[in-house]
């Protein structure tokens, strides 16, 4: 792949400021155990969440940096990069199939709007109290999504990804799975997915029920059991709750900002915040059915007024001593996503320290990260553990 030149540091350049600012943040303390953890792992991804390497690098939507995201194409890059896990987000069509995308809205990722015979499905819709107009997944056949190509979501930040736009469809969960066996195979060891049900409670609402579905492809594909190299996460722990009465593969409850509150929450009238659920009690009570939590990395170390790194709170350490794994999310490379600390010129969609970044929230002790630049996050999850 080509590298960014104007106005971005090379790699090579960025690895040299791997450990910038950890020291000022406090963070010395728990990266011995961290630096021990990836030592002891085999890293070998015979499906089991203990084989995995610390840090983890999880290809967010796949390699979602260099390539329109939840595409064949983002998945394979993730993988040949390195990836230990590669990430995919699941929305229903309206005939019952699971498709890869991040949002049911498909305005933005797909070409959509260039084809006249869908110009009557644009609608308006409250989804998780949010009102959206576009196009959704569920209003469209499987038959008929198909007929669009993928396109890069945030064209003005990387518009290098619009060379692959139309390239590639919109892929099912079950090509998926049949792309990762068939890696597996060619590789000899299995490729470990991170798959997300996407807006449980409404689809469930429309009689588009995730985690049933789901769980029939899982147990078809061997990924049903406590030692399958997949990991299922929702924002919403009623659906890990379901799931978990389903199948045994590894879940993970995804945690946003501590004053949101998940919608299946909302709905059923619980008040408890995502900032209860970090709390000893709530993780205690998650740990009851899953084995990790996904928070924001706002939740692992908070950011000032100005965007600067504070100092880390406690929830790795109260997270680890539940027995829960933390895979927070999602650092990526340019300027405009880094905390403040690490941006470097004024260009936004250049690229900052991000080593500098990675080695601050790898010091606080978490057991991998979701990353848009697999590739930048695994040399700096080498260098963290002294290789």
């Amino acid at each position: 792949m080509t590298e960014r030149v104007t106005g971005t540091p090379g790699r090579r350049t960025l690895l040299g400021a791997a450990v910038l600012g950890t020291a000022a943040l406090g963070l010395t303390g728990t990266a011995a155990q961290a630096a021990e953890r990836g030592r002891g792992g085999s890293g070998s991804g015979h499906g089991s969440l203990r084989d995995l390497p610390v840090p983890t690098v999880i290809g967010h939507r796949g390699a979602s940096g260099y390539r329109p995201e939840h595409t064949l194409g983002s998945y394979q890059l993730a993988l040949d990069l390195g990836a230990h896990i590669v990430e995919q987000d699941l929305v229903p069509t309206k005939d019952g199939h699971l498709v890869c995308r991040h949002e049911n809205d498909i305005t933005g990722t797909t070409d959509v709007a260039d084809h006249p015979e869908f110009a009557g499905r644009r609608t308006t819709k409250t989804i998780d109290g949010i009102s959206y107009t576009g196009w959704f997944t569920e209003d469209f056949t499987l038959a008929e999504l198909k007929t669009l190509r993928a396109t890069e979501r945030i064209p003005g930040n990387r518009p290098d990804n619009t060379l692959y736009d139309g390239r590639w469809t919109v892929p099912t969960f079950e090509e998926v799975l049949r792309w990762a066996d068939k890696e597996g195979r060619k590789r000899g060891k299995p490729v470990w997915l991170y798959v997300e049900t996407k807006h449980p409670t409404y689809f469930r609402s429309l009689g588009l029920g995730l985690e049933e579905p789901l769980a029939r492809l899982l147990r078809r594909y061997g990924r049903d059991r406590r030692t399958a190299p997949l990991i299922l996460q929702s924002f919403e722990p009623g659906s890990i709750q379901r799931l978990a009465r389903l199948v045994d593969t590894p879940r993970v409850v995804l945690l946003s900002g501590p004053t949101s509150r998940p919608w299946d929450f909302v709905e059923a009238g619980d008040p408890r915040t995502v900032a209860d659920l970090i709390k000893p009690a709530g993780l205690q009570w998650i740990a009851s059915y899953a084995q990790g939590i996904g928070p924001t990395l706002d939740l692992i170390i908070p950011k000032d007024a100005s965007g600067r790194l504070t100092r880390p709170t406690t929830l790795v350490k109260d997270a680890h001593a539940r027995g829960l794994r933390l895979h927070p999310y999602t650092l990526r490379n340019e300027n405009g996503f880094l905390p403040a600390d690490f941006r470097r010129g004024s260009d936004p969609n250049a690229y900052g320290d991000v080593f500098g970044a990675y080695a601050a929230y790898f010091a606080t002790g978490i057991d991998g990260i979701f990353t848009d630049h697999p590739d930048t996050a695994l040399l700096a999850a080498a260098d963290f553990n002294g290789r």
